[in-house]
């Protein structure tokens, strides 16, 4: 089974990484590999043209390659909640929640990442055309093999932007070196209310597969919520997890795995959904409520 991550220096995606690196795949019969394939969208594709088995990325994504949630469906959550950071330049001397430092600043996002601070801004009465935002990937950022957060705070270091909208490993990064402050963390109460079930990273399948193995599909789910478990069980796993991965960060992981635990729970809500759902038609990615079976593959649900 090969998993599409679009970034994998990053604990967006890190129990699907724990679950192919601590053997949770393995142990319920799935010889797993993962494969990054940047940015999501990509990856996707790939699922889509059957490259890959499952996409292990932000949710609303799906939509990218299938219309209206045609021919995919969400296994189960990685974790709760949008997990995206918003970091802007030190010397801005912005404060936490003060998004008003972003009007004629170029913000550095992957395209469909970026979707959901645009709304966000709109939300929050700033309107990027005419506040002059720029909210734009990256130089570089867009190659298939790219781990997006790295090369979004080598971005602000270079001051090719002035903020990024990324993950907390590179929002990490950035307030460890000294050159990025956040001033948005959706998960922990920033932002409009509902911000939170814009989108969440996920597992995600074709109909193809669930119909056709639908075994592999429940095997996947187990080995997630079994990564999730053995996590918050015991955080120090997460550092094998890194030194594996990508050893130049992983004295860093454990920390960001710690904070992000009380979110690692597997459950698909129908309340996640309708907000997915009213998000993805305010941004002009969906044309029509879609019901909670089409988006979730209810059969899924007892082994969350």
């Amino acid at each position: 089974m090969k998993i599409a991550i679009p970034d994998l220096v990053s604990p967006s995606y890190f129990p699907a990484e724990a679950a192919v690196e601590l053997g949770c795949f393995a142990a319920h019969g799935i010889d797993a590999q993962i494969e990054l394939i940047s940015p999501v969208e990509r990856a996707y594709e790939a699922m889509r043209d059957g490259a890959v088995d499952l996409v292990a990325g932000s949710a609303h994504s799906a939509l990218s390659a299938f219309p209206r949630w045609a021919g995919a469906k969400l296994l189960c959550a990685q974790s709760q909640g949008m997990y995206w950071f918003l970091v802007m330049r030190a010397d801005l001397g912005a404060k936490r929640g003060d998004l008003e430092v972003v009007k004629g600043k170029r913000i550095g996002a992957a395209p469909w990442v970026g979707m959901g601070l645009r709304h966000l801004l709109i939300q929050a009465g700033i309107d990027p055309v005419r506040d002059e935002v720029t909210i734009a990937p990256t130089p570089m950022s867009l190659e298939p093999r790219v781990n997006f957060g790295l090369m979004a705070v080598g971005a602000l270091e270079a001051g090719v932007v002035d903020g990024f909208w990324a993950n907390g490993m590179g929002a990490e990064i950035a307030v460890s070196r000294g050159v990025g402050t956040v001033v948005l963390d959706v998960r922990r109460g920033d932002g409009p209310e509902d911000a939170f079930n814009y989108t969440m990273p996920t597992i995600a399948a074709t109909d193809r597969l669930i119909a056709e193995r639908p075994e592999a599909a429940e095997a996947a789910v187990r080995a997630i919520v079994d990564a999730q478990n053995v996590l918050r069980a015991d955080a120090s796993r997460a550092r094998e997890v890194g030194e594996r991965l990508f050893p130049e960060e992983a004295d860093r992981i454990e920390a960001l795995i710690r904070r992000d635990l009380p979110f690692y729970q597997a459950q698909l809500t129908p309340e996640f959904v309708t907000g997915m759902n009213r998000f993805s038609q305010a941004i002009g990615i969906l044309d029509t409520d879609v019901p909670y079976a089409d988006v979730v593959a209810e059969r899924m649900r007892p082994l969350w």
